[in-house]
Formats: structure tokens, sequence, C-alpha cells
């Protein structure tokens, strides 16, 4: 997994970097007059500066994104503030994109990886080779409207979808997902709004009005997430929105 991911860190640096053999880092002069130079590699540095990116890489380039919005709007449809924490939902959202990104993963260890490491493929055939898998899984997720959208504004003469350049597939990617999350996370928040609703028209009735519904309404909410055992529906709900298990 950890290699599968520093592969993919890679996938943004040129490989004009990555051929070139060293870069002067410093020159140090002894007390005999004698200098010293030291040099650092080129892909190491790229290799590097990229790991510093592995987080931002994650969000925009997997499935990452969609998941925790669900589960933030979910968080926001309950009316629980801080339970489930942050931490449990980012542990969640992460762990959820390893399962739904494992196929993608072990394309590009069988396809890159392992033929890198055994010295059959070069650092840029192995970075192309494991390009091809990440860009058929955005490809499947990205819209064909917001594909078109940033293709016409960035001017890229592609041809086809598999054309499209990774600078342009990116930022249609995230809109897609985002476009995504928020649909499901509308459908999560209609029959929780419904429950507000109920609860809020029961104590206006009643003339309790200084009486927050939100106090009454949590309860049930709960009790109908626990019921309709919600958290099994949402976690399979997501990984089948990916085209996991269908």
């Amino acid at each position: 997994m950890i290699r599968a991911l520093t592969l993919l860190s890679l996938l943004l640096a040129p490989a004009a970097a990555l051929a070139a053999p060293e870069l002067p880092l410093a020159t140090v002069t002894g007390a005999d007059g004698e200098s010293q130079s030291y040099s650092v590699s080129i892909q190491i540095l790229a290799l590097m500066t990229m790991l510093t990116l592995l987080p931002s890489l994650v969000i925009m380039m997997t499935a990452f994104t969609r998941i925790i919005v669900v589960f933030a709007i979910l968080r926001q449809a309950l009316g629980l503030q801080q339970t489930p924490s942050n931490q449990i939902l980012i542990g969640l959202a992460m762990f959820l994109t390893i399962f739904v990104m494992m196929p993608v993963l072990d394309r590009v260890n069988t396809e890159a990886i392992a033929p890198y490491m055994a010295e059959t493929l070069s650092a840029e055939e192995a970075l192309q080779a494991a390009s091809r898998p990440v860009r058929e899984f955005m490809l499947a997720q990205t819209r064909e409207a917001d594909l078109a959208l940033f293709v016409e504004l960035s001017g890229d003469q592609a041809q086809a979808p598999e054309e499209v350049n990774f600078f342009v597939l990116v930022p249609a990617f995230m809109t897609s997902e985002l476009k995504t999350a928020f649909q499901m996370g509308f459908m999560i928040f209609i029959p929780f709004l419904v429950i507000d609703l109920i609860v809020a028209s029961v104590l206006m009735s009643m003339g309790m009005m200084m009486l927050s519904p939100l106090i009454i309404s949590l309860p049930f909410k709960i009790m109908l997430f626990v019921v309709v055992d919600g958290w099994v529906m949402i976690m399979g709900t997501l990984a089948t929105s990916f085209g996991v298990g269908s």
C-alpha cells in the first residue's frame, strides 16, 4: 500500500527531472584550502518533494473526498457536532478509501511497482504504467459535462477522454466527486429533516415553543439510524457508488 501510494505521488513529477542525474547542493572548503562539493540526485529530490504532497494527492485522486463529505453531512444531519470525532471520521474514510481503491492499487503494483523493483521497467515507464489504472478510475467517476468544461477552459486539444491532460482531469474529477457527495448527502438529510419537522410541529401545537426541538428529535434520529443499521447502509452505498461489488 505504501509503495503504491509513493509511486502514485510521483505521477506529477516531470520526466525531465527524473532523468537529470544530480543537482549541486553545497561546496565546503576546508582549512587546507581543498573544497568538497556535495550534490543530491534530482530523482531523490523529486521523490521527497512529492511525498510532502502525498496527502493532497490522496484527496485529489482517490475516493477519499466523496466519502469524507458524506460522513460530514451525515453527522450534521444527525445533529451531532463532535460525535463521531473528526479523527474517527477521517480514519473510517481512509480505510474505506483503501478498500475502494484496492483494485486500482493492485493493478499499479502488478503493472508498475513489481516490474520496476525487478528492474524490467525504467522509472519513466513505471510511472506511465502506474498512471493508467489511476486515470481509468478517475475517468470512470468523472461526468462528461465536468470534463468538457475544464477541457474547454484549458484549451486542451484532446480528441478522447483518455488523451486529456492530467492537470485537466484532476479538477474535473474533484468537481464530479463533490457533486456526487452532495447528492448523496441530500438523500441522507431528508429522513432526519422529516423527524425535525414532526417534532417541531408537535412541540408548537403543545405550546412548548421555548423547548428546542433538537433536544427532543436527537434521540429519535439516533434510534432511527440504529434501527435501520445506518452505518452498514452508508458504508455499503459509498462502496457500491464506485462500482465495488457490482
